[in-house]
C-alpha cells in the first residue's frame, strides 16, 4: 500500500545475508518470519529512496544482499511484489533472475570499427566538451570511479533518482552546513576527502 510518497508491504519472509558464515560451516543466510512475540515483517520504501525492513521496533536490512517473500495468496504475493519492484525501479535498475543485465552505461564498438587510441590531450578535451554539453543522462548502474569523477566536476551526469533525493529538507540542512563550517577541522576534513576521492580515480 501507498502513503502519500511511502509505501509499505507486509512480508511473509526476510533474509539477510552474512559474509564468511559459509566458510565457517554455518549458514550464510539468517532467516526472520513473522511472530506474535516478535511482531509483523514490514517493508518500506520511503520517499528519500530508503528502503527499510523492519520487525516490531527493529530494523533487519543491514546487508546489501538480502530475499523477500511477500505475504498472501501466490497471486496477492505476486501483486505485491510486482508493485514493490516499480517503486524501486524509481530508484535503481531491477531485473529477474535469469533476465537480461541492465543495459551498458556506453555503447561497444561495432565489429567492424577498430578500437580508437587516445591520448591524455584527448581525453581531456574530451572532459571539457562533456562539461560544454548537456550532461549525459545514465541509465543503468553506475561505477565508483564514474561517480567521483561527476563529484570532483570533471564528468557531467544526470544521475538516476537514487542520488537525487536529499535526506535533509533545505531548512534542516543551512543549520548542518553552518555547524560544520565553524568546526576548526572542517577544512582539513573536505581536503582529506577530496585526496581519496583523486585516489579511488587512480586506482
Amino acid at each position: 500500500m501507498a502513503t502519500g510518497h511511502t509505501s509499505i508491504w507486509t512480508l511473509k519472509r526476510f533474509g539477510r545475508f552474512l559474509p564468511g558464515t559459509k566458510e565457517d560451516g554455518g549458514n550464510p543466510w539468517k532467516m526472520f518470519e513473522p511472530s506474535e512475540s516478535a511482531g509483523e515483517l514490514v517493508l518500506t520504501i520511503v520517499e528519500s529512496g530508503h528502503m527499510l525492513v523492519s520487525q516490531g521496533h527493529d530494523l533487519l536490512g543491514e546487508s546489501r544482499l538480502i530475499r523477500m517473500q511477500f505475504s498472501g495468496s501466490r497471486a496477492e504475493a505476486l501483486e505485491q511484489c510486482s508493485s514493490a519492484v516499480l517503486r524501486l525501479k524509481e530508484y535503481l535498475p531491477v531485473t529477474t533472475q535469469g533476465g537480461p543485465p541492465p543495459p551498458p552505461l556506453s555503447c561497444p564498438p561495432t565489429p567492424n570499427q577498430p578500437p580508437t587510441k587516445t591520448t591524455a590531450q584527448d581525453q581531456q578535451a574530451g572532459v571539457g566538451e562533456a562539461m560544454a554539453t548537456e550532461p549525459e543522462v545514465v541509465q543503468g548502474s553506475l561505477s565508483i570511479k564514474r561517480l567521483t569523477q561527476h563529484f570532483l566536476g570533471e564528468h557531467g551526469l544526470s544521475l538516476p533518482l537514487a542520488y537525487r533525493h536529499g535526506a535533509l529538507s533545505r531548512g534542516e540542512l543551512e543549520p548542518f552546513v553552518r555547524l560544520c563550517l565553524l568546526d576548526p577541522s572542517f577544512p582539513a576534513l573536505v581536503e582529506k576527502v577530496e585526496g581519496e576521492l583523486r585516489r579511488v580515480l587512480q586506482d
